[in-house]
């Protein structure tokens, strides 16, 4: 793929770039001290973090998913909280509530576990619509309202949210309007064999390593803005919104056959968190220009939660990432 533009310089863009991302292997680098294998996950973490978007974890119980969030937030040098969802949570136990004062005859705000940069929802599908619905206006509009009164989130202020496939017992599946405001959705499968022994080894010896900040937040809000100048081509753009419109219109790309598979297509929010989460990826591989193979990376966590599938799909076992999958194949690459 040729760059055309000429009104930008890729070569000075390129090196600013390369400058820019240094830190994100120090990052890396200090996460992998407690964190074994999962490169996967914690790339897909940083992704969110520099693209501004809020990630959600499915996986087994034990894929250290609590971990890899705690372990980012000390690197960051960030706060950090961490709600565990129940049936019996209410929304007043995530963003806080107004508490009466005899003393003073008066009501103060109590902020809740809301209020840090890395905000951990464990097992978000536990917990019923309205405590749900109560991170919605956090994650959407970055504040909280108690009472009368709005508060604006400190930045960067990043939901990781995690659910657990297994059970479906005492769950509430998150509705589609939610489960869109998460910019990625990363499935994580077992450590690999060498991996794992590494990981019973550590845990048997009690070595756990500590964590030191490797940056800061305001380099994080820094390199968040430096993301934004990755060149992105036309052809790109055109690249992106193929397909997601072919998640929406799959007859007009040759792909007719899995139209009766599709209640629903990606939302605008996928063109967006796509051409963002491409930009990263092109950002933390050091490069100033976004390519065909940064979309394709990470189409599948942008796009898996974002297309509904039919109860015809359901019963010829056909999942949204056999759709994805279907449409990244069938999409002309530029």
């Amino acid at each position: 793929m040729e760059l055309t533009n000429s009104s930008v310089d890729i070569k000075a863009l390129n090196e600013k770039i390369e400058k820019e991302s240094a830190f994100v292997d120090l990052l890396t680098m200090e996460i992998n001290k407690v964190i074994v294998g999962q490169k996967y996950m914690i790339e897909r973490l940083i992704i969110g973090l520099l693209g501004s978007g809020h990630v959600l974890l499915e996986g087994v119980p034990g894929l250290a998913k609590t971990l890899a969030i705690n372990t980012l937030a000390k690197a960051i040098d960030g706060s950090f909280s961490r709600i565990q969802f129940t049936p019996d949570l209410l929304p007043s136990d995530v963003v806080g509530t107004l508490i009466y004062n005899m003393k003073e005859n008066d009501f103060s705000i109590k902020k809740g576990p809301i209020f840090a940069n890395f905000v951990l929802a464990d097992e978000i599908n536990r917990a019923p619509a309205k405590v749900q619905s109560a991170l919605l206006e956090a994650m959407q509009e970055r504040q909280v309202t108690i009472g009368d009164e709005t508060f604006k989130l400190q930045e960067p202020f990043l939901v990781l949210a995690t659910q657990n496939p297994v059970e479906q017992e005492g769950t509430y599946p998150l509705p589609e309007a939610q489960v869109d405001r998460f910019m990625l959705k990363t499935v994580i499968d077992y450590p690999k064999f060498e991996d794992e022994r590494m990981i019973m080894r550590q845990n048997m010896m009690g070595n756990h390593q500590k964590i030191n900040p490797a940056v800061n937040i305001s380099e994080i809000i820094r390199a968040r803005e430096t993301v934004k100048e990755v060149y992105m081509d036309e052809k790109i753009e055109k690249y992106i919104l193929d397909i997601v419109f072919a998640t929406r219109y799959p007859e007009n790309y040759n792909l007719a056959d899995i139209k009766p598979l599709i209640s629903f297509g990606a939302s605008p929010r996928a063109s967006i968190n796509l051409a963002t989460a491409a930009k990263v990826y092109a950002f933390i591989r050091r490069r100033g220009y976004v390519i065909p193979e940064d979309v394709r990376a990470i189409a599948m966590d942008v796009l898996r939660h974002r297309i509904g599938i039919t109860y015809e799909a359901e019963a010829e076992n056909v999942t949204s990432e056999d759709l994805v999958n279907k449409i990244l194949n069938a999409v002309e690459v530029p």
